[in-house]
């Protein structure tokens, strides 16, 4: 089966770690910018809304087509890669959301 990285997954990760520096609303204030990388190729794209205006919290839209699996009939981005990874950006480094976690 393949899975996919889908807005049940963002859902999901923002409860567990609700209440640490591991969702937005929480590290916002020390600067952590919403953020993806594709762990294969390294690359980090901040997250966007459809726009291309940064985001506040972690959407799926805006990131590149290539990470796009699925859309809806709208058009909407509704799963991207499994292997991307949610995080935040901070001083030109990625965190994943268990590293922000430990930092704030």
């Amino acid at each position: 089966m393949n899975r996919m990285f889908t807005n049940a997954r963002l859902r999901l990760e923002n409860a567990v770690f609700a209440g640490t520096g591991g969702v937005s609303a929480n590290n916002r204030h020390a600067g952590f910018i919403p953020a993806f990388r594709e762990p294969a190729s390294g690359r980090i794209e901040i997250a966007r809304y459809d726009n291309g205006q940064p985001a506040p919290m972690h959407l799926l839209c805006g990131l590149p087509e290539e990470w796009v699996v699925e859309r809806n009939s709208a058009g909407e981005v509704v799963a991207i890669l499994d292997s991307i990874v949610a995080g935040f950006l901070h001083d030109a480094t990625f965190y994943t959301r268990e590293e922000a976690a430990t930092i704030i």
